[in-house]
């Protein structure tokens, strides 16, 4: 299972750094088309967003299975062990019912869409919905692979938590951070 996930997040980084080189290349180039010949590629701007749209919807899969999407863990880092759990059981069923509302709501606006062309690229618009029915099925995915690990006691006290400490947190609580300005 474990390799699955590297190796799925692996392919989600590559996409990603495809889709952003992509954007690039394709924003980059129309603006020398229009300011040194007068003309550009019509589509690379539809295209462009598009890429920005997924783009954004994957990074937040990859932010989300990492733990790094902004949260408040003041009363939870405070709770016993087994508050910590019930908590976090808690959340993640509540983050379930509102991925499963995403869900049904990309899922009708790409059926609604499904017959509907983006005007430059001709692609079919719910290409752009679909982003919501992957995000909610990969997300989805790691909340019951946490509550898994919930439920059958495989999770650490530091996992317990759903947001990752900045680095500079981190080196401030060892100490490290706080002897280098005492320094300075």
């Amino acid at each position: 299972m474990e390799k699955v996930s590297r190796f799925l997040e692996k392919m989600l980084n590559i996409f990603m750094a495809a889709a952003l080189g992509l954007m690039v290349i394709l924003v980059f180039g129309n603006v020398i088309l229009r300011y040194l010949f007068n003309s550009g590629i019509t589509w690379s701007e539809e295209m462009s967003r598009y890429l920005f749209v997924w783009l954004t919807f994957l990074g937040a899969i990859g932010a989300f299975k990492s733990k790094e999407h902004l949260g408040v863990d003041m009363l939870v880092r405070r709770l016993p062990r087994g508050a910590k759990k019930a908590v976090l059981v808690v959340s993640d069923l509540l983050m379930l019912f509102v991925l499963f509302l995403v869900m049904e709501g990309s899922w009708k606006m790409t059926v609604i869409n499904m017959d509907s062309k983006a005007p430059a690229t001709g692609l079919p618009l719910s290409f752009v919905y679909g982003t919501g029915i992957l995000v909610s099925l990969a997300m989805g995915l790691i909340l019951i692979n946490n509550l898994y690990k919930v439920l059958f006691n495989k999770l650490k006290d530091e996992d317990l938590i759903l947001i990752s400490d900045s680095e500079e947190l981190v080196d401030y609580q060892e100490g490290n951070l706080g002897k280098e300005e005492k320094q300075a």
